[in-house]
């Protein structure tokens, strides 16, 4: 019994092991991104960054891909589970974009490295997948302001002036091209520089009251 328990424990030990060393190769990946702006990471120098050989890489894991995907499911698992939590808040439809949209450039500000994932600088060269992965996950945010914007009717008897579907895609691109600035400009540019204003702008246009004579109107109405 005991020396069951005791093997138990060491392999509980070699798990934690395994997982704070995956952890540690993700975050030196991202440091890498963020020091080294338009720079190709290779999996040399990441081993060179974490202080272990490039065979230790591929023990945890299988591909540099791989890794990248490590990062991007970091970056999906934080943007959505705060988003599930915005959703659950008594908000105004308006507050909901803005919150979703502010999460967005305010993770990239706080990770530099993550955004050159997120705007597919650091992926030039990488396979196609990341690529797709990458816009899979704008596409759910995409769909999640439409779907916000939708509810406005039922919840506040309000309306987008133009399709939700329309204004989702303006907002997140005023949202993205935040990001983009951040990289191009090598992180001097801070995604929310000015976007307090420039949200205030965009939420001046951005529902109006439904009429529901207008919106069906009756063939009856002459």
């Amino acid at each position: 019994m005991n020396t069951s328990a005791a093997q138990a424990r060491d392999a509980s030990s070699r798990a934690a092991k395994k997982t704070s060393r995956k952890e540690q190769i993700l975050q030196s990946l991202a440091q890498m991104l963020e020091s080294g702006p338009g720079a190709r990471i290779t999996t040399a120098a990441l081993a060179r960054e974490v202080g272990v050989s490039e065979a230790a890489l591929y023990r945890h894991f299988p591909s540099k891909a791989r890794m990248f995907e490590g990062l991007i499911k970091f970056i999906e698992d934080t943007l959505f589970t705060r988003i599930s939590r915005i959703l659950q808040d008594e908000l105004t439809t308006a507050e909901r974009c803005e919150k979703i949209l502010t999460l967005l450039v305010t993770f990239a500000e706080k990770n530099p490295g993550m955004t050159r994932l997120l705007v597919g600088d650091a992926l030039t060269g990488e396979t196609d997948r990341l690529r797709a992965r990458i816009s899979q996950l704008f596409d759910r945010l995409e769909a999640q302001l439409k779907q916000v914007l939708r509810e406005a009717q039922i919840r506040e008897n309000l309306k987008p002036p133009v399709s939700p579907a329309v204004l989702a895609n303006l907002l997140l691109s005023a949202a993205e091209g935040r990001l983009v600035q951040f990289v191009r400009s090598e992180f001097s540019r801070k995604p929310t520089e000015h976007w307090d204003e420039q949200w205030h702008y965009l939420q001046q246009n951005l529902l109006q009251p439904f009429d529901e004579a207008t919106a069906n109107p009756s063939p009856y109405n002459f």
